[in-house]
Order: structure tokens, then sequence, then C-alpha cells
């Protein structure tokens, strides 16, 4: 269990991954603003293969993901190869894309801070499709659990997309959301519940929230059909431009480093 990230040393597991990693950040309930004592630590990033290891037979190592136990802490790291991760990006994945953007960093380079530049030209309205789906699932799963969890989640998915269809802008942190979207009065009570208790029932009125979530997917809708985000990403070209000179300079191009 830990109280905060400042409790884990998150810097040698960058250290221990086999190719250079371009970012490491934290994602999940952490940078969502509603971690347990419970929760784990979600490490995402992007490595850079080596150019050999693309053009020979053997299939490139493009994702690596692994769970384990680090003093007494519970981790999930996942990276992609800088090629699948740019192509994700250009998929209306937000996910991918608040992993980019999180503010929780563990290990920077001057080419994240670069890539970071290039991702207000992925956003689309489409991204709301994203957003969407994600909460159509959690809302599933919280039917089917009854668990405060995938609540937060959903609540936390619809006003990220509202958000984004409205401002342009990328917030993943609910407790921030809620100051800025007309969130429900009682989500922040939800965000306390989950501190003491990762996977705790949620002790809600089920009728309220259930037209709670119906109104915020009305309200995605709506500003979907009004956002001013354009149809089509703008930044393949400078995407592309940008995976192949950093591809061909190696470790050299990621610039230089910081812990």
């Amino acid at each position: 269990m830990i109280d905060t990230l400042d409790d884990v040393d998150l810097e040698p597991v960058v250290a221990e991954q086999p190719d250079p990693l371009l970012f490491a950040t934290v994602s999940g309930a952490h940078l969502y603003g509603f971690p347990s004592r419970d929760s784990d630590v979600d490490l995402r990033g992007v490595h850079l293969l080596p150019t050999a290891e693309l053009v020979g037979l053997r299939e490139p190592e493009e994702t690596r993901s692994r769970m384990w136990d680090r003093d007494g802490v519970e981790m999930d790291l996942v990276t992609h190869d800088l090629r699948k991760f740019v192509r994700l990006m250009l998929r209306r994945n937000g996910y991918v894309l608040e992993q980019l953007l999180s503010p929780l960093v563990v290990h920077t380079t001057e080419a994240h801070r670069e890539l970071a530049g290039l991702a207000p030209g992925v956003l689309t309205r489409h991204h709301a499709h994203h957003y969407r789906g994600f909460a159509v699932t959690q809302w599933r799963l919280f039917k089917k659990t009854g668990e405060l969890k995938p609540l937060l989640y959903t609540f936390r998915v619809l006003l990220t997309g509202v958000h984004l269809m409205r401002s342009g802008e990328l917030q993943a942190h609910l407790p921030t959301l809620v100051q800025e979207v007309e969130a429900p009065a009682y989500v922040p009570d939800l965000v306390a519940a989950k501190a003491e208790q990762e996977h705790g029932a949620a002790d809600v009125d089920h009728a309220r929230v259930e037209s709670d979530v119906e109104r915020l997917h009305a309200a995605l809708d709506e500003a979907q059909a009004l956002s001013v985000l354009r149809d089509a990403p703008a930044a393949y070209d400078a995407l592309h431009d940008f995976v192949v000179r950093v591809r061909l300079t190696g470790a050299e191009g990621l610039g230089a480093r910081q812990g």
C-alpha cells in the first residue's frame, strides 16, 4: 500500500528497460485523481526499438507489458514502440494522449516534449466516440458489479469528453473536471469514498446516478455537434517526419534526458 506516489521510487523501473524510453508517465487512478491506498501504479510510456529490429524477419516487440510487485506495491508497466504509439495517436485514441500529456512524469526527454507539442494536431471531434464508448463499457461494469470504481470511470470519461469537445484541451483529472463541467454534486464524495477502498460498493441512488449518466451522454453529444475541433488529424506529416528523424538518430535523437 502507498499513501502518495512520492512513497515509490520509480526511476529504477525506467533504468531497467531494455531500450531507451522517450517518456514514462503515471496513468490510471493516480492521473484521474481518485487513487486509493490499494491502487496499483500504472506506468505508461514509449520505447525506441533499434532500426534493425524493424527491418528483419522477426516480429518486433512493439508493445511490452509487465505486472509485478515491487516493495509491496503492484506495478503495471506498458510501453509501445514509437511508431505504434504515434499510429495510436492518429486513431482518435484519447487514452494514449492522456499518457503522453500526463503531468505525472517519471522520465522525459526532448523528444517527449516535442511529441507532446504535436498532440493538439491529432485532436478531432471524433475523439468523442472514444470517450462515449469507454463510458458505455464502464457503465455496464458498474451495473453488473455495483462497485464504485467503474462508476467513477464512467463519470471521468464522460466529463473528459465533454471538456475536450468544448475547450479543445485534454483534462483527465476528475477533481479538476468537476470544477469545470456540470458534474453531479455528489462526485467529490464518491472520490473520497474511493480513496478509502479500491473495490468498495457504490453507496448511491442508482436511479439518480443513471439519470445523471444519461444527462452527461446528452451533453457529450451536444458538445461534439458544436465542437470547433477538426474532423481529421492535421499533424500526420509532422508526426511521420518526427518518427523517421528519431528512429534514424536512435538514442541520440531523444535529446537530453531527465529522470
